[in-house]
């Protein structure tokens, strides 16, 4: 019974770390990216998601392991630092948390006249990517830059020659780094909860273009995580 909670309280915390890093994506892409003049463009962006990790990583990475993502949970498994059992719940997990986000903000923005979801905020290629590139380079971008971003947290979390407190901190910075890489790409996904949580509400294009952000950043993630493996421990 125990150990049951215990893990209830594991995908909780991963459900609410997803929510807040989808939370943050949406508010800063659709409400202030380009607000009142100004706005924050892409470095705003790419600094509340860094950010936005960051705090959750520190808020509950202690009691889950902070994963919000399904390709660092796929990379810790492939790296040998995580059970084949709780690969589903907690993907499961990181799709409601960011779901639940989404909506959230779907909510509020609909409250606006004459608002129209379009893209909501969500990943694409070709024609639907940012700077107009192809689905080729769209999926070597996700799967790259996945890829390094779960070698990073594999790296930082080792209980030998890991980053320690600071962890968290190296977590966000990198995924902040990546996004500024890959907005202009693909909207920046490098995680298929993010993808799925916003395509859900965007126009019908989203989703035939989510298994892309799916595939390409688990893909990333198995890569990641074997790196690390290779790589080893501290000698």
């Amino acid at each position: 019974m125990r150990l049951g909670l215990e893990f209830m309280r594991k995908l909780f915390a991963e459900a609410i770390g997803t929510f807040m890093l989808v939370a943050v994506i949406c508010g800063a892409t659709m409400i202030s990216f380009d607000a009142m003049g100004g706005g924050s463009g892409i470095l705003g962006v790419a600094l509340a998601a860094g950010l936005a990790v960051t705090a959750m990583v520190y808020a509950v990475g202690p009691v889950s392991g902070g994963h919000f993502n399904p390709a660092v949970t796929c990379g810790l498994f492939v790296a040998g630092r995580f059970p084949i059992r709780s690969i589903a719940p907690y993907v499961l997990a990181h799709v409601i948390g960011g779901a639940l986000a989404a909506l959230m903000f779907y909510i509020i923005l609909s409250s606006k006249v004459g608002w129209w979801p379009g893209g909501f905020a969500a990943n694409g290629f070709g024609e639907h990517s940012p700077g107009s590139y192809s689905a080729s380079a769209g999926f070597a971008a996700e799967a790259v830059l996945t890829a390094l971003f779960v070698f990073v947290f594999c790296r930082v979390t080792r209980d030998k020659g890991g980053a320690a407190i600071m962890a968290p901190l190296a977590i966000g910075l990198t995924f902040a780094a990546l996004y500024i890489a890959s907005l202009p790409i693909t909207g920046a996904s490098l995680n298929p909860a993010r993808s799925t949580a916003t395509a859900l509400f965007a126009e019908a294009w989203a989703v035939q273009q989510l298994w892309m952000f799916w595939l390409a950043p688990l893909l990333g993630g198995v890569a990641g995580g074997i790196a690390d493996r290779t790589v080893g421990d501290v000698s």
